[in-house]
């Protein structure tokens, strides 16, 4: 089967959607949530919903058609791609959740799920409901959620309900903005404008509709995106940022060297030589992104062929997810250097690309164990 050359994630969006993100992005980072510009935007274009079926207000694409426009947004900004990532992967969860949480969530155009995966609470099996206490940080886009979900620990009469593995069971649910109590905790060097606040409910009683399991078997919704394996939706999600951001700060730090040489700040042979510098880590970084988009797309053709994915495939998703991020953090942080005390700016976008990359990667998803 042949590709054709992966464009620019520039290419992916019309320039007046990007050009709009873009013009808002200092002044949502000294909000410290998105511009009201930027959010409105994201709902006139159902990014959100990039994953949620027609029949819910959503715009049902495949996974590679979403990571384009994932990837096409981080270029424009990292704060905002970011945070239409995680709540797309928030709103992603329809295909698995009760009808009626469903209906509950989805009965208008604007819906935006946040949260966290990670096992923060307790929810004491109660009979027909769940009584929920816990607490979870890093929930993107929370500032603006009209729900969230997370992940609790069942337990019933005081004790640790197992799993079929002997392990704790785990269950994800859905609780809606006035069950939460916010706090204003994100505290981090960039992706400032993502309001990754933490959230807390105590002794919170709920329907065990509210609850669902994100897994490829316990879909609700017949659309082929929910067979997708999650961990590697994930991955590949969060991959896409990292060289969304990493092309961008490439293209500013080209910018920046051209202006050098004519403003005579640097001496022309020195210039010439980081534009070198420059145009080799624009060739490895476009390896690896085609790399990567090669392969999502033979993994999806894959299923819709045998109606299944192979150990192998999916090893190789989440390797070139991997190695694109990886290859992002390195090429920019080779380039750093190169751009001049206007990238240790905190002023400029620049450098606003560099915090919100370097923040970004610590994503443990995003961390290859070898």
């Amino acid at each position: 089967m042949k590709f054709n050359s992966i464009p620019h994630p520039a290419a992916f969006l019309n320039k007046s959607l990007t050009d709009t993100i873009s013009r808002y992005a200092a002044e949502a980072e000294q909000m410290t949530r998105l511009h009201p510009e930027q959010l409105a935007l994201i709902y006139k274009q159902k990014w959100f919903n990039l994953f949620v079926p027609k029949a819910f207000g959503g715009l049902q694409l495949s996974l590679t058609e979403g990571l384009k426009i994932e990837e096409c947004i981080a270029w424009a900004d990292g704060s905002t791609g970011w945070t239409v990532t995680l709540c797309s992967g928030a709103n992603f969860f329809i295909g698995f959740m009760h009808p009626d949480t469903t209906k509950m969530l989805f009965n208008k155009a604007e819906v935006c799920l946040a949260g966290s995966g990670r096992n923060a609470g307790i929810a004491k099996d109660i009979g027909e409901e769940f009584e929920i206490t816990g607490y979870w940080n890093y929930a993107t886009g929370g500032a603006d959620a009209t729900a969230f979900t997370a992940n609790c620990i069942v337990e019933k009469n005081g004790f640790t309900v197992q799993n079929d593995h002997a392990s704790p069971t785990v269950i994800s649910m859905v609780f809606l903005r006035e069950e939460v109590i916010l706090h204003t905790n994100w505290k981090s060097i960039g992706m400032i404008a993502t309001a990754s606040n933490g959230f807390e409910v105590k002794n919170l009683r709920i329907k065990k509709s509210r609850c669902f399991v994100i897994n490829e078997s316990a879909t609700v919704l017949s659309e082929l995106i929910y067979k997708y394996p999650f961990m590697h939706f994930a991955e590949a999600t969060l991959a896409v940022n990292n060289s969304g951001m990493a092309v961008r700060f490439i293209d500013l730090c080209h910018t920046q060297v051209l202006n050098r040489i004519a403003e005579k700040n640097i001496l022309e042979n020195t210039g010439n030589y980081f534009l070198m510098l420059i145009e080799k880590a624009t060739q490895q970084l476009q390896a690896a992104r085609q790399l990567f988009y090669i392969t999502i797309q033979l993994s999806w053709d894959e299923f819709i062929q045998d109606n299944t994915f192979s150990a192998g495939t999916l090893q190789q998703v989440s390797a070139t997810s991997k190695e694109l991020a990886a290859t992002a953090r390195r090429l920019v942080d080779e380039l750093y250097p190169y751009c001049g005390l206007t990238a240790a700016n905190p002023a400029t976008e620049i450098n606003r690309v560099w915090r919100n990359l370097h923040t970004a990667s610590q994503h443990p998803l995003l961390l290859s164990a070898d």
